[in-house]
């Protein structure tokens, strides 16, 4: 274990622990307070869901688009939550012996994500509930986790990074006022943001802590891992877009043709690409970070990537 004895940006730290304390949320007594979905509900606002993307559907067809959308977002965010807590109680043990403060923010951190998997799960539940079966996530979080912790602790952090950003992204998103859009899933949204923030700031200390402790070389095998773990994230998002649009056809109650099935499909990926890549990627803060770490030649390297993917 590398024992680091020496305090790193306290008062950051320190600032976590009392922001977590004060904004420390419940999930039954906070989120979803006795309430439930219901079918006349959008569950994802419309630009998050890129709803004008499903240009032959009716109203009614881009609501059950909406629902569709924010169970899987209930899935994804339950499976990368999965590989985040796992590395942060990784870089938890360079603090056992040493800066109690960091210690106790990233313990906190580690709580705080399994209750965001727990929130996740009864939200994919209480959909269940809702929308007609024969949804599916089959996506294993274990063996994705298992995946990315193979990866360096470079490229794993400043995927983490992106991912904390973005879901600041959706909650500034989630606040612009729409009467059809489930006051629960605002909810979700809300107390999410809550104490992702603290977490964009936290990883983005340990990467910055990461950083200066290795070489080019190995940032250099970083960039390229972090690219690999972008387009392993890409290949989700087409399985899972596959799944959605298949399961909307089979539940909206009228025949969808093979162009328009395909036409649905591609909306759902690039929704999904949007709201799992580039919302984050395009975050200034994120790009502010990544730049700063980077050589011209390694950030075009991640732009091209990027832009493969739109």
């Amino acid at each position: 274990m590398n024992v680091v004895t020496e305090i790193t940006h306290p008062n950051r730290y320190q600032r976590c622990i009392s922001a977590s304390k004060r904004v420390r949320w419940d999930i039954d007594e906070d989120v979803i307070r006795n309430r439930r979905f219901a079918r006349e509900e959008k569950f994802l606002p419309d630009g998050l869901s890129m709803i004008d993307e499903f240009k032959s559907l009716s109203n009614s067809e881009k609501r059950l688009v909406s629902q569709i959308q924010g169970r899987t977002y209930a899935n994804v965010f339950g499976l990368v939550e999965r590989y985040i807590n796992a590395k942060i109680l990784e870089l938890s043990q360079d603090y056992w012996l040493g800066d109690q403060t960091a210690l106790e923010a990233l313990i906190r951190f580690s709580d705080e994500e399994l209750k965001h998997q727990a929130l996740f799960r009864r939200i994919d539940a209480m959909i269940g509930d809702v929308l007609p079966k024969g949804y599916r996530f089959d996506i294993d979080p274990d063996e994705v986790a298992g995946a990315v912790l193979g990866k360096s602790t470079w490229a794993v952090l400043m995927l983490t990074l992106d991912i904390e950003l973005f879901t600041q992204a959706h909650y500034r998103q989630s606040i612009d006022f729409d009467a059809e859009v489930s006051p629960l899933f605002r909810d979700v949204f809300l107390y999410h943001w809550k104490e992702e923030s603290q977490h964009a700031i936290l990883d983005e200390l340990e990467l910055q802590r990461h950083d200066a402790s290795i070489c080019a070389d190995e940032r250099d095998r970083g960039v390229d891992d972090f690219i690999a773990l972008i387009g392993a994230v890409d290949a989700i998002l087409q399985t899972q877009s596959a799944c959605d649009a298949a399961y909307f056809a089979n539940v909206c109650g009228r025949m969808v043709d093979r162009g328009e099935a395909a036409a649905i499909e591609a909306a759902f990926l690039k929704a999904y690409r949007w709201q799992y890549i580039h919302s984050g990627a395009q975050h200034p803060h994120f790009g502010e970070v990544l730049t700063g770490m980077v050589t011209e030649v390694q950030m075009s390297r991640i732009g091209d990537m990027i832009a493969s993917l739109a």
